[in-house]
């Protein structure tokens, strides 16, 4: 299993000659570690993770103001900013998501869209974990990276509709896709997407324990 999530980071270990780098190299203690998260993620999702919480507040007003307040207050500590737990570990095993994309990018959708129950993956990977939306015409999938005792980071691309394989991550910025994963609850869980590149502008990922 672990070959098809982790191909989509085999370029990755070349992203950092891709990207604009300083005259002098920079010090060992300066540079992203490899492996993690900041040493994987492209500058475009280094910038969503870094503007999480103005996505989220832009998301809330623009769905609000489209007349979802009371959609939004249904969902608790799912859509609330602030709502994180302290170890937000997502464990091994099958889960059922669900999507919530919250406010729009203006190109006629709408400002607030709650789906139906799909199926998801977490599987122990090398030294990492990887989460994969099994069914549905989106599906993330990617890698779980390490990051405080709140949050843990998502890295992966979009599949798309009848797909078998997905796009490797760096190679098309439109399939890119960054997020946070966080607890918040016993056995819930959140992936929240900021800045996605299609439609809304926050996407929220349920996650709870299959059985």
């Amino acid at each position: 299993m672990w070959g098809r999530n982790l191909l989509i980071f085999a370029a990755a270990a070349g992203l950092g000659g891709c990207q604009t780098l300083p005259s002098l190299p920079p010090s060992a203690a300066d540079a992203p570690a490899a492996g993690t998260w900041r040493g994987t993620a492209t500058d475009q999702d280094k910038a969503r993770i870094r503007g999480w919480y103005a996505s989220w507040q832009a998301a809330l007003a623009d769905a609000r103001a489209r007349g979802h307040g009371a959609d939004i207050q249904n969902e608790g500590a799912l859509l609330q900013p602030m709502a994180a737990l302290p170890n937000p570990h997502l464990p091994a095993g099958d889960y059922r998501c669900r999507t919530i994309k919250v406010g729009s990018q203006g190109r006629g959708t709408l400002g607030y869209i709650a789906y139906g129950w799909f199926q998801c993956r977490v599987s122990a990977e090398q030294g990492l974990y990887s989460l994969t939306k099994l069914t549905g015409s989106q599906r993330p999938i990617g890698l779980i990276f390490p990051d405080d005792l709140k949050r843990q980071i998502f890295l992966g691309t979009l599949e798309l509709g009848d797909e078998k394989m997905p796009v490797n991550y760096g190679s098309d910025r439109m399939r890119d896709m960054a997020g946070l994963i966080e607890r918040i609850d016993d056995n819930r869980w959140r992936l929240v997407l900021p800045a996605p590149a299609y439609e809304s502008l926050l996407d929220v990922i349920e996650l709870v324990p299959a059985a």
